[in-house]
């Protein structure tokens, strides 16, 4: 891809566009919403897309490899990462209020060149998200629900098969509506709400008062079964626990595609930005390729901090409270029914648990469970897929005025390009190995990615964002810390195999 250059103008000289791409223009921020009760739910959005990508990911796969292995006490791993995740969340909605620009397009506004930052951040996407682990592991809970059995080595062609269908009903639902945020959000807030919902009611239901007072424990890292606490247990396998540091809460470009969502949400300056289009039933919208930024003046400060109230309710009250209690909850029911020290991370770890309440509560209880296994994971799979061809999409959109050109400027063009391509390359990838393999893999990139994007994100909304609207000092220090956190996990992951 070729970076587009900038005239010679005064405006070249202006610190967002030393990288090569065009300067801001300025423009008023538009006026926020100002809901009042209910009218809460109406404006927040992409908050609950992030958090559906979470519970399919760390919460109800990962965490329970991990808390069934080692218990409950790796609890505190959670609290911390989803803490660190909602300030690093809001740090990119920041960007993305004051300039109507997806946070990527601001890592490509940095040196050397905007160009280097694109290939940068593609590539650790596609190392990450590239692995279309949760169709695969979505196959499993579907097996189940029609075999009434795990799957064993030998199903391993049905499982590929089932996989690979899931992952195709994926792109079809992205290809319809009018705008594919909108449809992701829709689907997210019935599907999110009904899962939290499920695991509560399972919750009360069969966990007992002393595994309640573990889980709230483990959050301090206290493992209450042995009276101590226990931040790291012996025997802890690094590997699995570097990915659920990072997967829990979303992790690493699921976060950063937060302020890709918000863009076409119309967050902020995203309103005047616009925004990518469904293929049918959507329309050809202009999608600006660079985008804008206010003065500090009293009334664009006002407008400001209504925004900046959207955001807040967005990621605090939508996105933190439901990521705790996504994680909170399934460890509780899982270590309820498997016995610590199990290893479940084959084929079958979708349906583990389908398996263990139809033993004891009956077919029907362990069918439902399944079932809803099954939804989880295909409904974090859908929104993965946008995700990472969102992201690339804007990557190319940005960097190349010849992309911009072709097909008359549609951006759907672009996006569903790129969505074939990352089709054609899951459909391989299911066969590479098993889907929870492919799933650490990639949220051990994502932990890598928070390293990185931490810092630069610090960057970006310090050195280019005008004074008025720049973080204080406590949330630079938590980006900041937040490398450290991730970085240490890093190592110790990196560190087991050697």
């Amino acid at each position: 891809m070729s970076a587009s250059q900038t005239a010679q103008s005064p405006l070249s000289a202006a610190p967002e566009a030393r990288s090569g791409l065009a300067a801001w223009q300025q423009a008023e921020l538009p006026m926020p919403p100002m809901p009042t009760g209910l009218g809460w739910l109406g404006v927040v959005g992409p908050g609950v897309i992030v958090l559906g990508v979470s519970i399919g990911s760390g919460e109800f796969l990962l965490g329970p490899a991990a808390f069934v292995r080692n218990g409950l006490s790796l609890l505190w791993v959670v609290g911390v990462a989803v803490l660190l995740q909602t300030i690093f969340n809001t740090e990119l909605m920041r960007y993305t209020l004051a300039t109507g620009e997806p946070v990527f397009t601001g890592f490509m506004r940095t040196r050397p060149s905007s160009t280097l930052w694109a290939w940068v951040y593609a590539v650790l996407y596609f190392l990450q998200v590239g692995w279309p682990a949760w169709a695969g592991t979505a196959a499993g809970a579907i097996f189940f629900l029609f075999m009434r059995r795990l799957p064993l080595p030998a199903d391993a062609t049905v499982i590929y098969v089932i996989g690979v269908g899931t992952f195709l009903v994926c792109v079809a639902i992205l290809s319809i509506g009018s705008r594919i945020e909108k449809t992701l959000e829709l689907l997210n807030w019935i599907l999110v709400a009904a899962i939290l919902s499920a695991f509560l009611v399972l919750a009360l239901l069969f966990v007992p008062a002393g595994t309640w007072a573990a889980g709230v424990l483990g959050l301090t890292g206290f493992d209450l079964p042995n009276g101590q606490f226990d931040l790291l247990p012996a025997g802890t396998d690094m590997f699995l626990l570097g990915a659920l540091v990072a997967y829990s809460g979303a992790g690493g470009v699921t976060n950063v595609v937060l302020s890709n969502w918000a863009r076409d949400r119309g967050y902020g300056m995203g309103e005047r930005a616009g925004y990518i289009p469904a293929a049918i039933g959507g329309q050809k919208v202009a999608l600006a390729h660079t985008g804008f930024i206010f003065t500090g003046d009293d009334e664009g400060m006002r407008r400001w901090r209504g925004w900046w109230k959207v955001i807040s309710a967005d990621q605090w009250g939508v996105f933190f409270a439901g990521a705790i209690l996504g994680m909170i909850l399934p460890a509780m029911i899982y270590v309820t029914f498997l016995p610590r020290g199990m290893n479940i991370s084959g084929l079958g770890i979708s349906a583990a648990l389908a398996q263990a309440i139809a033993g004891t509560s009956g077919a029907l209880m362990g069918g439902a469970i399944a079932f809803l296994g099954a939804w989880v994971l295909f409904k974090t799979q859908l929104d993965q897929l946008d995700g990472m061809v969102r992201a690339i999409t804007d990557i190319l959109w940005t960097g190349s005025s010849r992309l911009r050109s072709w097909r008359g400027g549609d951006v759907r063009a672009v996006y569903y390009g790129v969505l074939a391509a990352v089709v054609i390359w899951g459909v391989i990838a299911l066969r590479l190995a098993q889907p929870f393999l492919l799933l650490q893999i990639g949220a051990n990139m994502a932990g890598v990615v928070f390293v990185i994007a931490s810092l630069h994100l610090l960057y970006i909304n310090t050195r280019l964002l005008p004074e008025h609207i720049r973080p204080p000092m406590w949330r630079r220090a938590a980006l900041v810390f937040m490398a450290i956190f991730y970085g240490f996990f890093v190592t110790l992951s990196v560190s087991s195999f050697f």
